[in-house]
């Protein structure tokens, strides 16, 4: 049985305590909400359009199967966009205020093959809160042949893993729209996280099933049955729009967590973690890009992932002006704030770490000597 995590802050030290009065200042002196403005209203509107106006095209037959096969592409850029910059926030309850507001812009999602509660548990939970700690923090589990902790198990394959980690990163969207929110349901339910009655399993299993059939049916069986597109055009299209949606996800979010800087901290045998939670996110996690627009326009403001696992909260349009506050007030406790200034540069750390990883070269230890 694994050994509940807790974060010590032996050194009782006041960081966390001054960085989030100095950020609910930021707010209050501009007289600013934490949550979506009028920027990110559109941007919702954005990002949905990237993914339902190209299915619309598609079932007018108008394009002809390349611009079909054009449209499921830009379906994967708007499935990426939907997933990192509407329903995150949303799911975060960063979206608004309203908890209904955040339930409808949530419900997204759903519509794209999604399960919200499956998705909060692994994110909001188990991520957030543990991030980076093996067998705790699901993102960075061993995955079939690839490993992404020092304290993964090692196999002698995995020194191949630098070159076939995009087959999998591709894969991961159509692993989760297809199977990954099943097999969520049956180990959440069975390690304890959703701690239902019989009843209530059975009806969560039905809604993931329904929701499921209605994601095939207008992806997969309403092009086949009633419009008499060829399978084989819609299966390519539908594996265009995921493989593309697979890739950007899985890269973003590496390089927030998966990159030399970042350290893996590992519990001792009472699960204690000697050192304040708020510290450990920024131990672990790595901003990027900061000054791409683009960048920060299309990820959602997770190339400010530092910012986001300190105020999870706080809608992401608000990232850019909070980056600074978060800077300053790590420099000043003495606190590490990973910053890899561009995307390729982040995206090399990344490569040699899972280089690294698969040819065993980097131990715990060094993980753990490295925390000061």
């Amino acid at each position: 049985m694994k050994a509940k995590i807790k974060f010590t802050n032996k050194d009782k030290t006041q960081f966390y305590n001054v960085l989030k009065q100095r950020v609910d200042n930021y707010f209050v002196e501009n007289n600013i909400s934490q949550h979506a403005n009028a920027n990110m209203v559109v941007k919702t509107f954005v990002m949905l359009s990237l993914y339902f106006v190209p299915l619309a095209i598609i079932y007018t037959q108008s394009t002809g199967y390349l611009g079909m096969w054009l449209c499921s592409a830009v379906m994967g850029l708007g499935l990426a966009g939907i997933g990192m910059s509407v329903m995150h926030d949303a799911n975060h309850d960063a979206y608004s205020a309203n908890p209904t507001i955040n339930k409808i812009i949530a419900f997204s999602l759903t519509i794209v093959g999604g399960d919200n509660r499956n998705w909060k548990t692994q994110h909001n939970v188990l991520h957030h809160t543990y991030t980076n700690i093996h067998h705790h923090d699901r993102d960075i589990d061993d995955k079939v042949i690839m490993r992404f902790s020092p304290d993964g198990k090692y196999k002698s394959i995995q020194k191949f893993q630098v070159f076939y980690v995009f087959f999998f990163y591709a894969i991961m969207s159509l692993y989760w729209t297809t199977a990954k929110d099943i097999v969520q349901f049956f180990e959440f339910n069975k390690g304890g996280q959703h701690r239902d009655s019989n009843s209530q399993k059975a009806i969560s299993l039905l809604k993931i099933l329904f929701w499921k059939a209605v994601y095939f049916t207008y992806m997969l069986v309403l092009p086949v049955v009633y419009l008499n597109i060829p399978v084989g055009y819609v299966a390519l299209g539908f594996l265009t729009l995921h493989v593309i949606a697979g890739l950007i996800l899985s890269i973003v979010f590496q390089l927030a967590h998966v990159v030399e800087e970042t350290i893996f901290p590992k519990p001792d045998e009472k699960g204690n973690i000697e050192t304040e939670w708020a510290i450990h996110q920024l131990q672990t996690t790595a901003d990027f890009s900061r000054n791409n627009w683009l960048i920060t326009y299309y990820v959602g403001g997770l190339n400010y992932q530092a910012i986001h696992h300190l105020f999870p909260r706080i809608c992401h349009v608000h990232y850019p002006k909070i980056a600074p506050i978060v800077a300053e007030t790590a420099k000043e406790f003495g606190v590490p704030y990973i910053y890899n200034g561009s995307f390729g540069a982040s995206f090399m750390s990344h490569m040699r770490l899972i280089n690294q990883l698969g040819r065993d070269e980097l131990k715990p230890s060094v993980i753990l000597n490295s925390m000061g």
